[in-house]
């Protein structure tokens, strides 16, 4: 009974309005359930919807249905839009001024590249001769975080060197150790009369790794691949220390078989 008089009472105060001024009776109010959910005295948006079930000729509602997505304030609209769009530009001038490359002047490469462990000498001539015969001597350079025990005529990776290009003439001047068959020169932790002399063989880049991470329970995965860029050395050099004479070796005699007569 109460629900009865709820539902009476809700179909009176719809009946009011300016469509029906007449309140109907109680025996037809529990024909008009689904349409107390319908209101007729709200402005009509562009989302309309008849509704079929109801065939009374002396009503004519129709379903309102507001979304989320409809804007009622269009100066509020346009003023967040403009300051969304003023976001978006200063974004792409970030991005762009971060994808200029910075220029160096030529005291900030030497100075940088001193850091690293480094000199650039000038380009490669064909009439240089710097590639050498072994000798018996190895040094411990280092170039960046990394060290290498070398001696010339060896070829090592390097993470890539930014001021330098193929076929140009380095001198590594971070020397750690120094050693021959006849001595031995530690630095401390440096040797500064010490110095490596490399050739810039090409750019090239690392196998790829793949980097995986994941978080168990939590649906997390991610997979990227790396590839790191690298430079090869070629050493030609290493001075700072005395070189033993490399013996010569004298040609090999050959014996001659006496002929053996039966």
């Amino acid at each position: 009974m109460a629900n009865r008089r709820c539902i009476k009472t809700l179909t009176q105060q719809l009946y009011k309005s300016k469509l029906h001024p007449n309140p109907p009776s109680s025996s037809t109010s529990l024909q008009h359930l689904r349409t107390l959910t319908q209101f007729p005295n709200l402005p009509k948006s562009h989302h309309t919807f008849p509704n079929p079930n109801f065939i009374s000729p002396l009503t004519d509602f129709t379903t309102y249905r507001h979304y989320s997505s409809d804007q009622h304030d269009n100066s509020d609209v346009s003023e967040d839009d403009d300051s969304e769009y003023d976001d978006d530009d200063d974004l792409e001038s970030n991005v762009a001024n971060c994808a200029v490359k910075k220029e160096y002047s030529q005291e900030e490469k030497e100075t940088e590249a001193a850091a690293i462990g480094y000199k650039v000498i000038g380009q490669l001539q064909r009439s240089d001769q710097v590639f050498k015969a072994y000798e018996p001597v190895f040094a411990v350079i280092q170039i960046g975080a990394h060290q290498f025990k070398v001696s010339n005529g060896d070829c090592i990776y390097t993470e890539k060197l930014k001021f330098c290009q193929v076929n140009d003439k380095l001198i590594l001047n971070k020397v750690l150790m120094l050693g021959s068959k006849a001595q031995t020169m530690i630095g401390r932790p440096v040797l500064p009369e010490a110095a490596v002399h490399a050739v810039v063989e090409e750019h090239a880049l690392d196998a790829k790794v793949i980097i995986f991470k994941k978080k168990r329970r939590k649906n997390y995965r991610r997979t990227k691949g790396h590839r790191q860029e690298l430079t090869k050395l070629r050493i030609t050099d290493i001075q700072g220390i005395e070189k033993p004479e490399m013996p010569i070796p004298s040609p090999a005699k050959k014996v001659e078989k006496a002929a053996v007569t039966a």
